[in-house]
């Protein structure tokens, strides 16, 4: 590592760790933050390789972007999620889209639950036990289509990064744009509390705790309301014909 390069991750350390914060809070206890720093920080020094200076690109948005990635594949090689919590994410999935179409609305909680065959408190437990399905594995979305292979990221970039991060065909960009429509939809239809939680989140950028202090409730129902709404997400947007949509939603990368 060159002189140079090292001066630039030390500059940028506190992006990295921006980042390993916001995906630590989304993944089960199980995954560290120094796991995820170490991964950051190979996103950053390949955004520092590979960077190229544009009048439309600014060097922090690139690297964001690389980082992101580098996180996501540290967590898909880790197989962070298991199969239970991924069956019972599916089972929260396909029981709000069966009560959205019988209902013609969201669904409650008590009635999630009922249809569940739980209790209120089993149901909010098994939101708990699938709160680390926050992060997307976006590959499986585009495996039938002409971006079987390609690098998820790259497909769901915008014009704010560099060119080789960018939408290659209008095709491609009509896609992303028709799938973030979709995403803003799903958004529109949640609860009022999910979406202001979700609001607290990415557009106030406040972490759990912050966020449980302005609702006034626990973090643990936080980490619960969470994980319904991301559920009632991806719920939507298979409902809404996005079929290949896979185990995970990371709101940010899409938006």
């Amino acid at each position: 590592m060159s002189h140079k390069e090292n001066e630039l991750i030390q500059k940028h350390m506190g992006l990295v760790r921006r980042q390993a914060l916001r995906m630590l809070a989304r993944v089960p206890p199980s995954v560290s933050l120094d796991d995820l720093m170490q991964a950051g920080l190979i996103g950053l020094l390949s955004a520092i390789r590979l960077y190229r200076e544009q009048a439309d690109a600014q060097f922090e948005t690139y690297a964001v972007t690389r980082i992101r990635g580098a996180l996501l594949d540290e967590l898909r090689n880790e197989d962070w999620l298991s199969r239970r919590a991924r069956s019972k994410a599916r089972q929260i999935e396909s029981t709000m889209s069966d009560l959205r179409h019988t209902l013609g609305r969201e669904p409650n909680e008590s009635e999630l639950a009922n249809a569940l065959g739980l209790s209120l408190s089993d149901y909010q437990q098994m939101l708990h036990d699938v709160s680390g399905t926050q992060v997307v594995h976006l590959g499986d979305m585009f495996r039938h289509t002409d971006h079987a292979g390609a690098d998820p990221l790259d497909v769901l970039s915008t014009d704010q990064v560099a060119p080789s991060y960018a939408l290659r065909t209008p095709q491609e960009h009509l896609t992303t744009q028709a799938l973030r429509q979709c995403l803003i939809e799903a958004i529109k239809n949640l609860p009022e509390r999910e979406q202001l939680l979700l609001s607290l989140q990415f557009e106030h950028d406040l972490n759990q705790k912050e966020i449980a202090a302005v609702m006034e409730v626990s973090e643990g129902r936080i980490s619960q309301l969470r994980s319904q709404a991301i559920s009632r997400i991806r719920s939507y947007l298979q409902t809404h014909h996005w079929e290949r949509i896979p185990q995970e939603v990371d709101i940010e990368t899409l938006l």
